[in-house]
């Protein structure tokens, strides 16, 4: 995975401000009795008479633990003395500093929407209270009288929960995948109001309030309840808090008076970015796509084609006309399945589409990972484009993205004044690579979090699969890292032993859950048994991509044919450990970024012989034993690397060579779906046979793609230079006609239709270590498909 950096950071300004509207008052410290009230028993919201309790002590006492807890109150104001802690079972460092980009000075000021005016800085004390300010109303011993104003903004949030202490135990087992169900933002009725009840996990955090546009961005008048089970959850219901309305958190941290405004880690939608509010939403949608689920299930463990189109969703087709605005979702759904479809496709890999507030990164610096990107609409949108492409019998596989996160102010770094998400120290928590964070895989809450999120997208999208990115990273404690910059494992080893146990956990429940989608993994590395089963000490997935043969098959086709003699080793070493694992071959946006070029331009020669080598490439790719992935743009021939910021080179389809290379793709994919012999055995070496991998005088390779039976096989034979062979001999297996099914040098597709009419006779003469041979034309820069027929 090649991406860009997101420098993000967001919502650093006025985080002392509060609410102008009167809640620049002071609020009373509060104390926790001995005895707990369960909060799930607590229904309803604080009154004036409860707050009016007082202990029974005389006012000359009282008076004089006033005076004390000033003078102890100014005493803890020494920076010095505040200590910041981390998550449980790491050391204490200090919070990094944020960049600020572009997209923060955008932001600058969200959270003062509707504000009249600047609000005045509140006053703090320093002192670090031993309970949150919000304990349960029961428990209250205020220290002084509150205000009509106080009493009223307390009554605005019910201490009411949602999570039972089932929940809570799995939560902190690491054990909870549907936490989307309880935390973030849900509405609901409670005493006879509607409203929304939300739930956040800053354990570290002194106060936790929701701020929005329905209290004006107050950061002080709807104070959340802690849980007091340990698990750090906050929680409360406000009424009239509906759909479509914006909020953040203010966090007030236990240490160093750090107070922060964040995202919703939970929330269903965000604002568009430059904005990063969270959105109060639902998942309401009436799916249509009860056939296709049907089908995925009858499908389960059966051998099937994937042939997949990787596609990024703001650049794959734009509006030339309204500023070059990207699609929306529901206009992709009018042209995108349709359009899949006709080429043969049989799934599309959506690069991520959570929400992300720099496109530059093209999705994979995630702040909202239960968010649906609002560039390109809303939650509900998404499920549209995702149900009209099964209704076209289209499987939809989506980028994941658990290994690292952005360093944005307004999302999962820092939560709570502590390395809550991420590692505290650097040497395991933060990523040279991409400027990011790393998960605490090592942390139950963390995984928790990851894998409900993973089932999120299969249960509330129907999503039919997950790419999960840069899993190398997560598998090397020193991927990317110079030596001392990095922390051995405990048996002073490389590898990260959280990461692989956590990977396991995560294909352990996703294949419970939804044994008919697929996990692939984006490993760049020789680890073994990535695609093994975990019984057996493999990670689980059910595909890895291939990246050896997507390097050493680009050098080689990048060569000068007068060269390739001297390669053939590149372009054969694959087939050495093609059934190591259960391989998809990608030729991905990867390949056509930063400098690289178009997979075209990569090609030598003049433009015919680019496009010759270009479709010999494709024919080889889908020929080859494993799935297949190819980048949007690729099927057209673009001639320019991708820019995520323009559309694809549609317009190039008006002359005859891009035509062609694109009509070769959509007559391979019908092949390949055809074809039993092209994928019913590809994962199992009994599926490939060579016929002669060494003749590399003339840069020629020949093997048979094998079904389950004589009648299913295919010959494969390729001519990677430009020259014509008139008569070449090859040795085959049975007696009978081999007819050619396919031919990349076909003049429909721009070749210079060099062709083997009818039906090739085998003649019972040993050739190649058989007993029969035939004898062919060989097209220049072709490779050709024969089928047997007794």
């Amino acid at each position: 995975m090649a991406k860009k950096k997101a420098d993000t950071a967001t919502e650093t300004g006025n985080i002392n401000t509060t609410n102008a509207a009167g809640a620049s008052e002071k609020k009373p410290a509060t104390r926790k009795k001995k005895e707990d009230t369960p909060l799930a028993e607590m229904g309803a919201p604080v009154t004036e008479s409860e707050a009016k309790k007082t202990t029974k002590i005389k006012a000359t006492k009282e008076k004089s633990s006033t005076i004390k807890a000033t003078k102890s109150s100014k005493a803890s104001t020494s920076a010095k003395d505040v200590k910041v802690p981390v998550a449980a079972g790491e050391g204490v460092v200090q919070k990094p500093k944020l960049k600020q980009s572009s997209t923060d000075k955008a932001k600058a000021g969200t959270a003062k929407k509707s504000e009249g005016a600047k609000t005045a800085k509140s006053k703090s004390t320093g002192k670090k209270a031993t309970v949150p300010a919000t304990a349960m109303p029961e428990e209250v011993v205020p220290l002084q009288a509150e205000s009509p104003m106080q009493v009223q903004e307390k009554r605005a949030v019910y201490p009411v929960s949602q999570l039972t202490e089932f929940d809570v135990y799995l939560f902190k087992e690491g054990k909870h995948y549907q936490l989307y169900q309880k935390l973030g933002s849900h509405q609901m009725e409670h005493a006879g109001q509607q409203g929304t009840y939300f739930a956040v996990w800053a354990p570290n955090a002194e106060q936790v309030a929701v701020m929005g546009d329905f209290n004006e961005w107050s950061r002080d008048s709807h104070q959340l309840y802690v849980r007091h089970d340990g698990s750090g959850i906050w929680e409360g219901f406000i009424p009239e808090v509906t759909k479509g309305m914006l909020y953040k958190y203010h966090i007030k941290s236990m240490y160093n008076m750090y107070q922060v405004d964040k995202s919703d880690p939970f929330a269903f939608a965000r604002e568009v970015p430059p904005q990063t509010a969270s959105v109060v939403n639902n998942l309401d949608y009436q799916w249509q796509d009860e056939t296709w689920m049907q089908h995925r299930k009858s499908m389960e463990g059966q051998p099937q084609p994937y042939s997949i189109y990787e596609l990024h969703v703001g650049s794959w087709r734009r509006k030339a006309e309204d500023n070059n605005r990207p699609l929306t979702y529901r206009e992709l759904a009018e042209e995108l399945p349709a359009y899949v479809q006709s080429m043969g496709f049989t799934h599309v890999e959506l690069m991520p589409i959570m929400f992300h507030p720099f496109s530059g990164s093209w999705g994979y610096q995630v702040t909202g990972y239960f968010a649906a990107a609002s560039n390109y609409g809303s939650p509900q949108d998404l499920m549209h484009l995702i149900d009209v492409l099964h209704q076209h019998s289209i499987g939809v596989i989506l980028d994941w993205v658990p290994s690292h996160f952005p360093s944005d102010e307004h999302g999962l770094a820092y939560f709570d004044g502590t390395h809550l998400f991420e590692h505290a120290d650097p040497r395991k928590g933060y990523h040279p690579d991409w400027n990011s964070y790393i998960f605490n895989y090592g942390r139950n809450e963390v995984r928790s979090f990851l894998i409900s999120n993973a089932l999120f997208w299969l249960d509330k999208y129907h999503a039919d699969g997950l790419r999960v990115d840069a899993v190398a990273s997560m598998l090397y404690l020193d991927y990317s890292r110079k030596e001392g910059e990095w922390i051995p494992n405990e048996y002073g080893g490389r590898e990260n032993l959280e990461a692989i146990s956590f990977l396991k956990e995560f294909n352990q429940a996703v294949h419970q859950q939804f044994p008919d989608v697929q996990t692939i993994a984006e490993e760049s590395t020789a680890w073994p048994a990535v695609t093994g089963k975990i019984d057996t000490g493999g990670l689980g997935f059910n595909m890895k991509w291939m990246m050896g043969w997507m390097h050493d098959t680009l050098h080689y086709f990048s060569k000068d044919p007068i060269y390739r003699r001297h390669h053939q080793g590149e372009i054969t070493f694959s087939m050495v450990y093609a059934f190591t694992e259960r391989f998809m071959l990608p030729l991905s946006h990867d390949e056509v970024v930063h400098g690289k070029g178009a997979l075209l331009r990569k090609m030598p020669g003049d433009e015919w012989q680019q496009f010759a080598n270009l479709r010999a490439l494709y024919a080889c790719m889908y020929a080859h034993p494993g799935a297949k992935l190819l980048f949007m743009g690729g099927e057209l021939g673009q001639t320019s690397e991708w820019n995520h910021d323009s559309s694809l080179d549609w317009h190039l389809l008006q002359y005859g060579f891009h035509q062609g290379l694109q009509e070769t793709l959509r007559d391979l994919n019908a092949i390949y779906k055809a074809e039993p012999a092209l994928y019913a055995r590809s994962f199992e070496p009994e599926g490939f046979e060579w016929v002669d991998f060494q003749d590399a005088h003339n840069s020629v390779i020949s093997f048979m793609r094998k079904g389950t039976t004589p009648m299913e096989e295919l010959l494969v034979v390729c001519n990677l230079t430009p020259a014509l062979h008139e008569h070449y001999k090859l040795g085959v297996p049975h007696l009978g006609e081999y007819v050619q099914v396919f031919n990349s040098d076909d003049g429909r597709y721009g070749g210079s239709n060099v062709q083997n009419a009818g039906s090739l006779q085998a003649v019972p003469e040993p050739y190649h270590g058989r007993d029969n041979s035939i004898t062919l034309k060989l097209p220049p820069l072709g490779v050709v498909y024969f089928k047997f027929r007794k």
